[in-house]
């Protein structure tokens, strides 16, 4: 194939587009911050079960309270009613005999205000282990919120890029002979479409040319189309080739 030097030349500005497109899109499909949007996914899924374990412990401790203040009201009530039965009685069997049962209400009482003080601690302890869990995931949360908008910006930036890129490169490739681009394109679809040989180095692979390789180069006219012994891709020369 035969090309002008000059649309030679042009398919190092259409590589240029070509890569420009490739960074766009994958900027588009992989934000920066998607990895940690999830992870911070799965530090909440793990936070939240956690949080429901806690949640359990502090509903457990509260009706177990809450059955304790009912003891003790229930308690505080047959007190009171012996106390009432007590004072109005004139049988000194039966007077005893309430003052036994006072007694024992009030060493029940004493047991269950006892257990009431240890559940109140417990039930304490797992109001702030509550919280502090709900604090752990209200952070998650703000991070996770703050990267996924950051996210979105990373990805409408990208978009606005690739779609210049993208115009650039189909600007660029209308300039060019419909071959020469067909060719380019089809060496693209496998690597690399064009490299620059400069210093006898292409610019595609980065493998310097053979002495061999070289003088069939040399010996291409200047239209003539020559492509790199080693990655295939369109050699454009110029005079930094070193040939």
């Amino acid at each position: 194939m035969k090309a002008s030097f000059t649309d030679q030349r042009r398919l190092l500005d259409l590589a240029d587009a070509d890569i420009a497109v490739r960074r766009a899109d994958h900027a588009q499909q992989n934000p920066a911050q998607a990895a940690r949007v999830k992870e911070l996914l799965a530090e909440r899924a793990t936070h939240s079960a956690e949080l429901t374990r806690r949640l359990g412990e502090r509903d457990d401790a509260k009706a177990e309270l809450a059955r304790i203040q009912s003891d003790v009201a229930v308690v505080d009530a047959r007190t009171a009613r012996d106390n009432d039965l007590l004072a109005a009685t004139s049988s000194v069997k039966d007077a005893q005999g309430l003052e036994h049962e006072i007694a024992s209400l009030a060493r029940r009482k004493s047991d269950l205000e006892d257990a009431e003080l240890e559940v109140m601690e417990r039930l304490e302890a797992a109001e702030a282990a509550v919280a502090e869990q709900e604090a752990l995931i209200a952070s998650v949360n703000e991070e996770g919120a703050r990267l996924s908008a950051e996210a979105k910006a990373t990805v409408a930036e990208a978009t606005t890029r690739l779609e210049a890129a993208t115009r650039d490169r189909a600007a660029i490739a209308a300039s060019l002979p419909a071959d020469l681009v067909g060719m380019y394109d089809s060496l693209a679809a496998r690597g690399n479409g064009a490299g620059h040989l400069q210093r006898r180095t292409c610019g595609g692979c980065h493998m310097v040319l053979s002495g061999t390789d070289l003088n069939v180069v040399r010996a291409a006219a200047e239209e003539d189309v020559v492509t790199c012994p080693e990655c295939g891709c369109i050699l454009v020369r110029d005079e930094d080739s070193g040939l």
